[in-house]
């Protein structure tokens, strides 16, 4: 009876256990839980950097949602440049032959890394050399450190970058710069320039502050012409060089900086129709106004019988009269009427039709 009871203890205590567990299916394993790896790596050279870009994970290997990336492990190998590169295997938390060179935390990015959502960007500055070629890969952990195996390997030569672009002009126009300049003929390890190049272009409005890259894609040439700017601003800006080739591209120093400032140079639409009404003493002028919708003022001109014409009066464009009281009797003069616009250096319109009066 002893035996017996014992062995229906044990059966109660077990379907027990089974009831409380309220599992649905079967346990996953725990290799399945952790982090997908990083994806999309991409380096290039950027002066006497390597700038390498990757996108976190969203998914465990299991396909479920990751919530977040608690921290990422940057490594990297340094290779001379001949054969394959060096498999990455993960063990005891590490990358097997290869430096860890970075931790990022999403939360608090150290000094080199930028974080916007998923993007993860590095600036590698740590002992490059001309000529080498180094081999980066990257692991995600999640809150409960798990990690992610290593991701896809990203090759990248460091090559020489271009030094800066020489003699850049820049001429203003009407909403537009036009800029130019000279190829480097040097790379920043100082053998020449093999070419030819591409050209990122940089302003900024403004004295001061930063400079940001206004075209998206390097351009090719020595010449640009900026549309994307106002009449009477002040800008600044700068070329950089691109180096171009199969396995990097690397972007060379900025030039130096130059200022510009688009000014409007199309005069508006002249006056029309012109009268003047002699009176004693006084000549009344009045015209129509000019079509062009930018016109600030109007200018007076007289003459004599001959003669040049000579401004004695401006009015502000509300106004399309002007009385000159500065006449002698028995004088016969001669006016024209032109418009003015509000650029910072104001274009004159040709002349309305020219009116000749004797002032009785």
């Amino acid at each position: 009876m002893r035996g017996g009871a014992r062995g229906a203890l044990r059966l109660l205590l077990a379907a027990g256990a089974l009831v409380a567990c309220g599992k649905v299916g079967p346990p996953v394993a725990p290799e399945l839980r952790v982090p997908a790896a990083p994806a999309g790596l991409h380096g290039a050279v950027d002066e006497q950097s390597m700038v390498v870009s990757f996108t976190g994970p969203g998914t465990r290997v299991d396909g479920s949602r990751l919530r977040s990336v608690a921290l990422y492990r940057l490594y990297r190998r340094e290779e001379p440049g001949t054969g394959p590169p060096r498999s990455a295997m993960l063990a005891s938390g590490r990358v097997v032959g290869y430096d860890e060179i970075a931790t990022i935390r999403p939360e608090a990015p150290p000094s080199g890394a930028a974080v916007q959502g998923t993007a993860v960007t590095w600036v590698d500055r740590r002992e490059l050399s001309v000529g080498r070629r180094y081999v980066y890969v990257v692991t995600a952990e999640d809150e409960l450190g798990r990690s992610s195996g290593p991701s896809e390997r990203l090759v990248i030569p460091f090559l020489a970058a271009p030094e800066g672009p020489r003699a850049l002009r820049a001429t203003p126009g009407d909403q537009s710069v036009s800029l130019d300049w000279e190829a480097p003929a040097l790379l920043m390890d100082g053998s020449p320039a093999p070419g030819p190049f591409r050209y990122l272009v940089l302003r900024g409005a403004g004295t001061a502050g930063a400079l940001a890259p206004i075209t998206p894609q390097p351009v090719t040439g020595t010449s640009f012409t900026d549309t994307g700017v106002a009449n009477d601003t002040d800008y600044r800006y700068a070329v950089r060089a691109v180096r171009v080739e199969p396995a990097v591209t690397a972007t060379g120093e900025t030039s130096a900086v130059v200022a510009a400032s688009p000014t409007d140079t199309t005069p508006p639409a002249p006056p029309g129709a012109l009268l003047a009404v002699p009176s004693a003493g006084t000549v009344r002028l009045a015209w129509d106004p000019s079509a062009s919708p930018d016109v600030a003022t109007y200018a007076v001109y007289r003459a004599g019988v001959a003669g040049e014409f000579v401004r004695i009066a401006t009015t502000l464009a509300v106004a399309t009269v002007y009385l000159d009281r500065d006449v002698r009797a028995g004088a016969t003069y001669r006016y024209a009427v032109t418009a003015l616009d509000r650029a910072r250096r104001a274009n004159e319109s040709a002349r309305s039709n020219v009116i000749s009066v004797q002032v009785p």
